[in-house]
């Protein structure tokens, strides 16, 4: 194995000393924590009369006379989302579990889910980003009756695995493991129900085939099969040591999926603070857990979504990271992973071509992760490069092969798609942004255009349907950060600009709000900070309307001709994102 990267150790090396002060003090918090007496010991009997009042005589006389060990389960489901719907049944199969570990397990609490594709374009979409914190929240209330020795956390999408992750290092004397419930199984492709989206349209296929086209992309039980905020998620667990190793992809009725859902039980109960291998949450993510997750966003083209989650998560454990560390990582992150929006693959092709397994042995064996880290497992992140499988009834892991299932969907460190990662951070006379440019075509990475503001989504999607939008232009759409409106996704405004790029327009988009993690193809300069509406530099309100077919003056401004555009993705040096000249 290669030694760690100068870059990789640097990054690590500034967080750490950046974060001393927060970290010592987190530290300090979670091993006072642990040091106490257990809860059915320390809490009066009132307190533990309540807490064990409905469990059955057999648990409460585990529980309180042999103290035993109580496994807290903290869960996501609901039957909206096709991702949590299969964790409807993982309960019974944790208890069952537990019972045969000689320990006990209770749901704890209930979190909310709410899925991006329904409220996507809709006033929904706009409680999605506020709907983390309120996980968070969730978390910490259910971990809060503290009469447990361990968390396992049910959870897989957007906003709720990083939702989970800062309510459980709330408690970080605890050691948790998060148990994924993993993909649905592949529909149309990816690539199919896109160009059924972008000739909707254009108004080419009426809202029945579009709908046809949708449900047979969405049509099962399982996490949508693109590589989105999601399935980044499950990603990013692995790499942090967070799942039982290779449980990200099995599909929900797959046997194995019950197995490794009966093993995340035995691993937990193998680090509680009665074993020699304690490891609460709170020790796991430090600075090199962190920063593992980071590589591994990096290296798969995940989803910028997590520059805003991984922020939030990494503060919760005392440590301070910022979009500068995802900047030089990525600098020195070979990209080894397409897959769709980066590609043309979906996670269960990528599964197949060696998944997560694959990627992070070649970044463990290139020096791009810090071997060293903890993790649930054994022999630690080197587990997380095995493939878990069946065998004679029992669970066991072996290598993957040392070449790619498919080189063009997964490839070796030796020759990788990109030698960089998948993001840059642009900064210019608007502020500072980040882009996705893993998905993005090469002659894309530098677009001059006259500049067109929008105030809303909406507003753009009216002229693009107006055909007010034939021509090269740089979309600027304002107003939509945290203080204006909660920072939506504006993954409706995809098929249009893709649309007018098809027709070989040059169009991108700079945007104080956030695309999504299906997003890609189209360049796209997303968070600006500062937003507009906490005062940020995007184009001023002076400008002139120009007026609507109707004689209607709208809210979209544009810049004089005259004033181009540029936007640079391919240099995370300087960029100008869009037009900011003021009078």
């Amino acid at each position: 194995m290669a030694s760690m990267k100068s870059a990789i150790v640097h990054v690590t090396e500034r967080i750490r000393e950046r974060s001393s002060g927060l970290r010592r003090a987190y530290l300090a918090r979670i091993e006072r924590l642990a040091q106490r007496p257990r809860g059915s010991d320390r809490l009066g009997c009132a307190n533990v009369a309540h807490a064990f009042a409905a469990l059955p005589a057999n648990d409460k006389l585990k529980i309180v006379a042999e103290r035993a060990p109580n496994i807290g389960i903290v869960t996501a489901y609901n039957d909206m989302l096709s991702a949590h719907q299969p964790y409807e049944g993982f309960p019974a199969v944790i208890r069952d579990e537990a019972h045969k570990q000689g320990a006990t397990a209770q749901v704890a609490g209930g979190v909310p889910a709410m899925c991006d594709g329904v409220t996507q374009g809709f006033p929904g979409m706009e409680m999605s980003l506020f709907s983390r914190d309120t996980i968070a929240l969730g978390t910490a209330i259910a971990l809060s009756h503290d009469v447990f020795d361990a968390a396992l956390l049910l959870g897989i999408c957007d906003k709720i695995v990083p939702g989970l992750l800062i309510g459980a290092l709330h408690f970080g004397h605890l050691p948790c493991v998060f148990v994924p419930a993993g993909p649905m199984s592949t529909g149309m492709s990816n690539d199919e129900k896109s160009k059924v989206r972008e000739k909707h349209a254009q108004g080419q296929v009426g809202r029945d085939e579009l709908l046809k086209a949708e449900s047979a992309a969405y049509h099962g039980p399982g996490t949508c099969t693109f590589y989105g905020t999601a399935n980044s998620n499950q990603m990013l667990l692995e790499a942090m040591g967070l799942h039982v190793p290779g449980a990200a992809f099995v599909h929900p009725h797959a046997p194995l999926r019950e197995a490794l859902t009966r093993d995340a039980v035995r691993r937990v109960l193998a680090i509680t603070s009665r074993t020699q291998r304690f490891t609460p949450i709170g020790r796991l993510v430090d600075e090199r857990s962190i920063v593992n997750a980071m590589v591994a966003l990096l290296a798969t083209g995940g989803s910028t979504n997590h520059l805003i989650h991984w922020v939030a998560v990494a503060r919760s454990a005392g440590i301070l990271i910022d979009w500068n560390d995802f900047s030089e990582l990525s600098g020195a992150v070979p990209l080894l992973a397409r897959v769709y929006p980066n590609g043309s693959a979906d996670v269960n092709q990528f599964q197949a071509a060696g998944g997560p397994g694959f990627v992070l042995r070649e970044l463990l064996d290139s020096g791009c992760l810090h071997a060293d880290a903890m993790t649930i497992a054994d022999e630690g992140l080197r587990d997380y490069t095995r493939v878990p499988e069946l065998q004679d009834g029992g669970l066991h892991w072996h290598d993957w092969p040392k070449q790619s299932g498919d080189a063009s969907i997964v490839r070796t460190a030796a020759e990788p798609f990109s030698a960089t990662g998948g993001m840059k951070l642009l900064t210019g006379n608007l502020g500072r942004s980040v882009i996705k440019i893993s998905a993005v075509p090469e002659d894309r990475h530098v677009i001059e255009a006259p500049a067109i503001v929008f105030d809303t989504q909406e507003a753009l999607q009216r002229a693009f349907k107006a055909g007010e939008l034939e021509r090269d232009f740089v979309a600027v759409v304002r107003f939509q950060g945290p203080h204006a409106n909660g920072m939506p996704e504006l993954h409706k405004l995809t098929p249009p600009l893709a649309v007018l790029q098809g027709k070989g327009f040059q169009v991108a988009l700079v945007t104080d709000g956030r695309m999504s993690g299906a997003s890609g193809k189209v360049p796209a300069a997303i968070h600006v900070s500062p937003e507009a509406k906490a005062g940020g530099p995007l184009p001023a309100r002076w400008m002139p309307s120009f007026p609507r077919p109707n004689g209607r003056r709208g809210r979209q401004r544009r810049c004089p001709p005259s004033w181009p555009t540029t936007m640079r993705t391919a240099s995370a040096e300087s960029c100008s994102p869009a037009c900011a000249r003021t009078r």
